[in-house]
């Protein structure tokens, strides 16, 4: 598959012909056929859906034919890396560093598995943590029923094209009843201007389970675009607790999109928190459903944009059953010319009565450059429910910065400690160890050259 271009003009014989072949390679080095048979249904839909464009609503501010070249792309090429961590890049092993206690490591170069540890006692207890090839052979039927059921093909033709072509995945199962206290800790590190990076991560959380994952990717700046396309799947069982976070760090250059599904049984709880702080575009499509009486959902989102940089983040909250809450929380600041874009939807349905949902964004404008949208919707089918959105955009707050220069401090650490205060909101609502520094370390980084 390595040889293989993309494709977004419509089909040619050439790239269907270079598909099968892959299809065949990817049978023949051990991937079950249901998975191939997947994967070519996957290609197909990824043809016969057209690029989405600004007429769609919910594309209307990130134009595709414009940012994103697929033609041009290509799958990551090369060897693995040896699990020895003297050999990798300085600034992976710097991130890495950085990181605190886990139950479990990965770490992924350029798209290849270079190192995998678990706590033997939490394997004991039956948790799983595999790469997806690893679990197709080790864990088949796991596999088997929960992947691509969350996140399709035809969800969309960016999800399709990773459906057909993912290259990495991690695979994640608690048992019921079993808690992880430390999180799982995930590296991805990306060095290779040009290519496409197709990445999945499906967990599965049995009922009354507990289980964070947090997941960084990393990269130096790129003259040539780079595409990190990734899908999540998260399944959290009757009880469950499951907290899901990303940081995305990657250099200029790189097209970040991220289409995640959470599925939230009876009293189970699913947490996200999105990090946005580099790559030149981030699209997030983030669903979050309510299926069962008592599931809950917090929905957190940070970004940090500075430059041309671009952020654009798709949310829904679908309520499906009575007696579930949701409520999201997305804070930004732009310096620059900067832009970013929130559109979110609360759905409840029909019979989804005493539903208890919220939805807030707020945006901090520190240059005249930078701009910022918000797009707050309800869609409302029943008559006992507590729902509500807001949306604010506004420029840093003078009169807390000229207070904090009349206590001794001067302009750029006044506007740091104002900037840090009104993200500091978000992580603080999910202080998982080691993510709220790292994040601030690299927002200070970058308000330390806001002039």
């Amino acid at each position: 598959m390595a040889d293989m271009a993309i494709t977004d003009s419509p089909t040619t014989e050439g790239v269907t012909e270079a598909f099968n072949a892959a299809s065949v390679k990817l049978l023949t080095s051990g991937e079950p056929e249901w998975l191939c048979e997947c994967r070519e249904r996957a290609w197909s839909v990824y043809e016969k859906t057209p690029m989405p464009n600004t007429r769609l609503e919910e594309w209307r501010y990130t134009d595709l034919k414009r940012m994103l070249h697929l033609a041009s792309l290509r799958l990551p090429e090369g060897g693995v890396a040896p699990d020895n961590p003297s050999t990798w890049p300085g600034r992976l092993r710097e991130t890495m560093e950085q990181d605190r206690e886990a139950a479990g490591h990965i770490v992924f170069i350029d798209g290849h598995l270079v190192h995998a540890d678990i706590d033997p006692a939490l394997a004991e207890q039956g948790v799983i943590l595999d790469s997806l090839h690893d679990a197709l052979t080790l864990h088949p039927e796991l596999v088997k029923e929960h992947l691509g059921s969350v996140v399709s093909a035809e969800d969309g033709k960016l999800e399709a094209l990773n459906m057909a072509l993912w290259t990495d995945g991690i695979f994640v199962y608690v048992p019921s009843a079993v808690r992880l206290d430390l999180p799982i800790r995930v590296t991805r590190w990306i060095s290779q201007p040009g290519a496409a990076y197709f990445s999945r991560v499906l967990i599965v959380a049995e009922a009354q389970s507990q289980v964070s994952y947090v997941e960084e990717v990393v990269s130096d700046d790129f003259d040539t675009q780079t595409l990190k396309s990734s899908a999540v799947e998260l399944v959290a069982g009757d009880g469950a607790v499951l907290q899901y976070v990303t940081l995305q760090r990657a250099g200029r250059g790189v097209f970040v999109h991220s289409a995640q599904r959470t599925l939230a049984e009876r009293d189970a709880r699913i947490d996200t928190l999105n990090v946005g702080l580099g790559g030149s575009v981030h699209r997030v499509d983030l669903n979050a459903k309510l299926l069962g009486p008592g599931a809950n959902s917090e929905m957190l989102g940070l970004y940090f944009g500075d430059g041309d940089q671009h952020f654009d983040f798709n949310t829904s909250q679908d309520h499906t059953e009575p007696n579930t809450g949701s409520d999201l929380l997305y804070k930004g600041a732009l310096d620059g010319a900067s832009r970013a874009v929130f559109r979110g939807i609360i759905r409840v349905l029909p019979g989804a009565q005493r539903t208890d949902a919220y939805q807030t964004n707020r945006n901090l404008l520190l240059s005249s450059g930078a701009r910022a949208d918000s797009l707050p919707n309800l869609e409302i089918e029943a008559d006992d429910v507590k729902c509500s959105h807001g949306a604010t955009i506004g420029e840093l707050d003078t009169e807390a910065k000229f207070y904090l220069m009349s206590r001794g401090l001067d302009k750029v650490q006044a506007e740091r400690l104002v900037v840090l205060g009104f993200l500091g909101e978000v992580l603080s609502r999910l202080p998982l160890g080691g993510v709220i520094e790292k994040v601030t370390g690299a927002i200070e980084e970058k308000l330390s050259q806001h002039g």
